[in-house]
């Protein structure tokens, strides 16, 4: 049904804010919190936030995705994602991740368990509150793999070190396993609107997925084969950190989606 292929695609709107929350973060930094606006086709659909914090030789990531005036009534969705981990060098290994969103019909939950090497053992799911606990086969095309959330949170350290997007990251989900492709588009430059307060020279990037041959009715791969994320990177004038100012997919079931931050707060 549409409606559902609907509650699919907003992993594709979720994704995307990933990327916000986790490039602003500096070395020194904490807590970065990002606030964003969301356009989907005509609708104003979306307030967001995330919040990605650093301390020491950990980290998390907690978002929070909600549906905003008509499309609200529309559409309604709130979705709520949490992971932290380890930092291990140059390397992040997820300890836990966890799931839960409501839609005007159903309300689920899912939770990745880890073991000490970073590897997904156990997947709980629930859906209208009937929980399932599934036990994970460690075989070969899960290892080495990561949560989305941690993957972008290495991309982003690569960024801070290197300034290029290019990367190619492997992800499990707890059902299927898939690859996340970053591309660096060359400069850009954001033209003054009154959707955002950023403007001026860009670094375009890509994102998108490769599904290694697996099925699922899941629009988010549709989306991202063909018609990938593009985000543009800005340097912050005063504090020189590094974040992203807008993403947009060209093309979806309600046309074109865009999301500007609105605005940054980095906390020591």
């Amino acid at each position: 049904m549409f409606y559902e292929r609907l509650i699919n695609m907003k992993k594709s709107l979720t994704i995307a804010l990933f990327l916000s929350a986790l490039w602003s973060l500096p070395a020194h930094a904490a807590s970065v919190t990002h606030n964003f606006a969301v356009r989907l086709g005509v609708f104003d659909a979306s307030r967001t936030q995330f919040t990605y914090e650093l301390r020491g030789k950990t980290y998390r990531v907690q978002s929070e995705v909600s549906t905003n005036g008509i499309f609200d009534t529309l559409y309604p969705f709130k979705a709520e994602y949490f992971t932290n981990g380890k930092i291990e060098g140059d390397k992040l290994r997820t300890e836990s991740y966890k799931y839960k969103s409501r839609s005007r019909f159903n309300t689920r939950r899912k939770e990745l368990i880890y073991n000490d090497k970073g590897e997904p053992i156990y997947r709980i799911s629930a859906k209208n509150d009937k929980e399932k606990k599934v036990t994970i086969e460690q075989d070969v095309d899960n290892q080495g793999t990561t949560d989305l959330q941690t993957v972008v949170a290495k991309l982003a350290l690569q960024y801070n070190q290197v300034k290029f997007c290019a990367a190619r990251m492997e992800v499990f989900d707890g059902k299927r396993r898939y690859d996340v492709i970053f591309k660096d588009e060359g400069q850009d430059n954001l033209p003054v609107t009154e959707k955002s307060p950023f403007s001026g020279a860009a670094s375009k990037c890509s994102m998108y997925i490769d599904k290694l041959g697996e099925q699922g009715d899941d629009l988010l791969w549709d989306l991202t084969k063909d018609r990938p994320i593009y985000f543009w990177i800005m340097q912050d004038k005063k504090t020189k950190v590094p974040f992203i100012a807008k993403i947009k997919i060209d093309d979806t079931p309600l046309g074109e989606l865009e999301v500007h931050t609105t605005s940054v707060e980095i906390k020591e």
